[in-house]
């Protein structure tokens, strides 16, 4: 093969951040949830662990078929009283998955299409994830505040050099 083709190859070739965080962004498709859609990987060296998407727990109705979101009807903005929302977060069943399955997601990363709320922020701190892809933001500065406080990389996939093909192999 030769340089130039393998040099188009690689150019056309997304880095390791971009191919998980494409991966997020499929699974955020098949979510429930009438507000936003979420999706998470949760990736070990460089193998996907397990996923998630947000949506009501397994075998409950989702907020569509009851009539619409409790959160919306009565005006909670994003980012406040998680616990009226009748879903699990894409983070949450990302590491409820790993579990079921028996598989430590210690030192992993999590790629996610929105930054975690505070609960999620909690929940990846205990399960011993080191570094956080998200997409997008979300408005939780507590969760921001613990993430920090507990030394964890978060990085915004805009900040992502992606003029940089490292890692490709």
């Amino acid at each position: 093969m030769s340089e130039e083709t393998k040099a188009n190859i690689s150019e056309k070739r997304p880095t390791w951040d971009e191919y998980f965080m494409e991966m997020a962004e499929l699974t955020a498709k098949r979510s429930t949830c009438l507000r936003r859609h979420v999706g998470a990987v949760i990736v070990q060296n460089k193998h996907i662990i397990a996923t998630g998407y947000n949506g009501a727990p397994r075998g409950l109705a989702h907020c569509a078929e009851l009539g619409g979101c409790l959160r919306e009807k009565l005006g909670v903005p994003s980012g406040e009283r998680h616990e009226l929302c009748r879903a699990l977060h894409a983070e949450q069943n990302a590491i409820i998955q790993a579990a079921r399955l028996g598989h430590s997601i210690e030192g992993g990363t999590i790629y996610i299409t929105h930054q975690p709320c505070s609960i999620c922020a909690k929940m990846i701190i205990n399960a011993g994830i080191d570094k956080i892809v998200v997409k997008e933001g979300y408005p939780d500065e507590m969760a921001v505040t613990l993430l920090e406080e507990a030394g964890k990389r978060v990085i915004m996939m805009k900040d992502v050099n992606k003029d940089v093909k490292k890692d490709v192999k």
